[in-house]
Formats: C-alpha cells, structure tokens, sequence
C-alpha cells in the first residue's frame, strides 16, 4: 500500500486528461495504448488500498478489483471523463456505478452506500448513493463527484469501501497500478500545509 509520506514532486509532470478530444461529442481522456492515466477517485488521505486482485474469494471466485477502503460517505469521484452506462441496485454489487471512457476503457464503483446517514440500515435515500445528476447516459469529467463509499451488497460486515473495477475492450484489467499512479499524483496536489495538517490530526489519534 502507498505510504503516506509526502512525495517529492516530478519535475516537468503534466496531467494528460482532456487532451484527446473524441467524436461525436464524447469526452476527452489522456490515453497511451501502455498505459491510462486518470485521477485517483477517492479522497488519498482517507483512503487505503493494497494489490488484492486475482486474491480467492468464497465459491471459487477471483477478485477482479482493488478495495478502496474509506470511512463510510467518503465522496466517490470519477477517474476520467466518459459517459455513465449503469446506476443499478442489487446482488454481490450492491449499488454501484459504471462509466464508459475513451479508447474501450470502463471503471465501476460498487458497494456505494446504501445507509441513512449514522446507521446501518440498508434504506438509506438516492441522495446519500449517488449524486444527484448521475443517471444512465449523463455526461461525467474527471474528478465529478459521482457517489458515497459504502458498505452495500456482499461488503456488509467487511468494512465500508469501494470495489473498484478497471476494464478494457470488455476485460478486466488490474487496476491497481493505475490507483497506486493516480494516489500519488493526488498526494503530490495537495497543498503542503493542508497535507501536513490532516497527517497531524491522524497522529494525534493514533497517539490518543
């Protein structure tokens, strides 16, 4: 898992997004046929992640994403612009969200929160899932806020997080090296005294 020591800063680094403008309208999304370069979609200090796919799960299944966990209704982001195909409810999933991008690329976000807000109720009301314009066909960019970690689907009693999913031409593709990229990119955004403040307040409750 990235640590959370603040990062040296990579002279000369430019985010690619937007650069690649598609037809017909769709948006834009930096691509290298070796590699996709999007934001990281959660909140990188509230956020912890390991390599886990391919790890067995029960039945004889392969996890096919990486565990974004995070304290329940921390703001889910869009990786990259692209077009959202599926807000569903239901199964292992739970509520969860997909987008489509450029050059065949898709990620989704499962487990999103399905809880009134200080419980564990399993009722909670569209506005605490999903954003309130995310709807089949809308329009996201990079970075839009899309939706609330949760514990939703087969993730109840397993702590709240985001099953976040990477596929390519209709493949699952690990998606951590693309995390691991884009957390340290958001680390290296923070501004300085805001990074050194939140890493004060999570010693001082370590300590406590």
């Amino acid at each position: 898992m990235p640590g959370r020591t603040r990062l040296g800063a990579l002279a000369g680094a430019a985010m690619l997004i937007l650069t690649t403008t598609l037809s017909l309208g769709a948006p834009a999304l930096a691509h290298d046929d070796a590699a996709l370069e999007f934001v990281f979609p959660q909140d990188p200090l509230a956020t912890h992640f390991v390599n886990s796919f391919g790890d067995p799960r029960s039945g004889g299944r392969r996890h096919h994403g990486t565990d974004l966990m995070a304290p329940k209704l921390t703001p889910i982001y869009a990786v990259a612009d692209g077009i959202v195909t599926v807000v569903r409810n239901g199964g292992s999933a739970g509520r969860w969200i997909a987008i489509e991008h450029a050059f065949g690329w898709e990620s989704w976000y499962m487990h999103l929160n399905n809880d009134s807000p200080g419980t564990d109720d399993g009722r909670a009301d569209r506005e605490w899932t999903y954003a309130e314009d995310v709807v089949v066909g809308r329009l996201v960019r990079a970075g839009d806020f899309i939706g609330y970690v949760g514990d939703s689907g087969n993730a109840e009693g397993s702590g709240a997080h985001t099953h976040f999913e990477l596929h390519h031409d209709g493949r699952v593709v690990n998606p951590y090296p693309y995390l691991a990229d884009a957390y340290a990119r958001a680390l290296e955004d923070l501004p300085l005294a805001e990074y050194l403040s939140r890493i004060s307040e999570d010693l001082v409750g370590i300590v406590k």
